[in-house]
């Protein structure tokens, strides 16, 4: 088997016993994905409040059963293993409510199969897929933004993030130019180092979810092709992935 990488998900799968750092690292990647996991459970959930009240009880069962223990080191990304886990007990949720109609009991109604995974844009699994994209560039994007007040460069940073996720035209860089009292081609450097930064940040925040370097580029193209089908449609944002 080979030998684990420094990363949580590693530390995690490495240390099979209580360790704090395991546990502290695996309470991290949970609150990192919570937002995917509400997301993936309110696309097949009638009730916001429901819906919070699934995703509060599958991490409570992730950490408390330890799911982590079933996990192959070989085979180990976190959001794929956290993906898979997450739609077994959506479906295990969903026959113990048929179970309970079938028996008389008193079932709520909370996950909505007429419609689940009809579009597959609307599935529970894109729409996990979607929320962790989303998620890793909001942290990275804020990560840089922290970096750059640290420099005094905030105001600068604040001014150019629109740059990072969506391509500007030349009338954009004028702009920004303008309101920033810099020459255009001083802003377009500007932004060409924030997008390699950006790049770098986000391959840091993914390696720590995976144990094998090799799938830090298999994550990153993933993030790219979730991240190139949101146009703003239906209130989405509108982000177009910058990082090359």
């Amino acid at each position: 088997m080979p030998a684990f990488q420094t990363t949580r998900w590693s530390l995690v799968l490495a240390a099979r016993d209580h360790t704090p750092d395991a546990q502290a690292a695996l309470d991290a990647l949970c609150r990192v994905y919570r937002p995917a996991v509400l997301t993936c459970v309110l696309s097949r959930c009638r009730n916001r409040a429901q819906a919070e009240d699934l995703t509060q009880d599958f991490f409570a069962r992730f950490l408390e059963y330890r799911y982590q223990d079933i996990a192959d080191p070989a085979r180990g990304r976190f959001r794929t293993f956290l993906g898979a886990a997450l739609n077994n007990y959506l479906g295990t949720h969903a026959e113990r409510q048929r179970a309970l109609k079938r028996g008389g009991g008193l079932a709520t109604e909370v996950l909505d199969e007429e419609h689940a995974g009809a579009d597959e844009r609307e599935s529970p699994e894109h729409a996990f897929d979607l929320a962790w994209a989303l998620t890793v560039l909001d942290q990275a994007l804020e990560a840089l933004r922290a970096e750059a007040e640290g420099n005094g460069k905030a105001a600068l940073f604040d001014r150019l993030r629109e740059f990072l996720t969506d391509a500007p035209d030349a009338d954009d860089y004028a702009q920004a130019a303008a309101d920033l009292g810099l020459r255009q081609n001083t802003v377009a450097v500007s932004v060409h180092r924030l997008r390699e930064r950006l790049r770098d940040v986000v391959r840091k925040q993914l390696a720590d979810t995976v144990v094998d370097p090799a799938d830090v580029d298999d994550e990153l193209r993933s993030l790219r092709a979730v991240l190139g089908g949101v146009d703003g449609a239906g209130g989405r944002r509108n982000r177009r992935m910058q990082v090359r």
